[in-house]
């Protein structure tokens, strides 16, 4: 195991001296994967357990804005950038998944996953030295912006998903495509928020 270590430590080193400008985006690049699939799959479970954990009332309060009806694929559902439907079954009962409970769920998870991602992604990807407080301001405005943009465009298709498939591939779905898209731009963002040894530089 050690002779493996050393081999890769060695061409890791030997690649790094070489290009070194490529080998610092193929580094964030891994640890930013790493690091955020890490964050996905904990949103995952939040957005599963937690609407169970909210019950039945939340799960049928709608909470909505803006309201735009809409019927795309025959299904009728209410757009909306903040909030979800309430999700019923065939009958018309109230299902867990949708309406205020899901909304709470989901900005608490999306909330906390941002949480544990800053200080890995600032400290080990990006290897920050930047002001802590100005980076974490930027980090939460553009994390309200992704998000907004997030609900807007899963609010089109979560209700058609929800009349199709279960639960369980329904959050894998959102937590997916939500993950792909905020990765995505986040990566960029990062870069321009945590300039790598910003103090230094400017000292010298």
């Amino acid at each position: 195991m050690n002779s493996i270590k050393e081999r890769w430590m060695e061409a890791w080193g030997g690649f790094e001296k070489n290009h070194p400008k490529l080998a610092k985006w193929v580094y964030q690049i891994f640890y930013f994967f790493v690091f955020s699939m890490g964050v996905t799959i904990f949103q995952y479970l939040v957005f599963t357990f937690m609407p169970h954990l909210l019950g039945l009332k939340l799960a049928g309060t709608e909470f909505m804005w803006p309201q735009v009806h809409m019927n795309l694929f025959g299904v009728e559902f209410t757009w909306s950038l903040l909030g979800y439907n309430v999700v019923r079954d065939a009958g018309g009962a109230v299902v867990i998944g949708g309406g205020l409970g899901y909304f709470i769920s989901y900005e608490v998870g999306s909330f906390l996953a941002q949480c544990i991602n800053f200080p890995l992604q600032r400290n080990i990807t990006f290897k920050s030295k930047g002001n802590p407080v100005y980076q974490a301001m930027w980090y939460f405005i553009a994390w309200v912006v992704i998000s907004l943009i997030c609900n807007g465009f899963n609010n089109l298709w979560m209700p058609i998903a929800a009349a199709y498939v279960a639960p369980a591939v329904y959050n894998l779905l959102v937590t997916f495509i939500t993950g792909g898209v905020s990765m995505v731009i986040f990566f960029f963002v990062f870069k321009i928020i945590f300039p790598e040894g910003e103090p230094e530089k400017k000292a010298a």
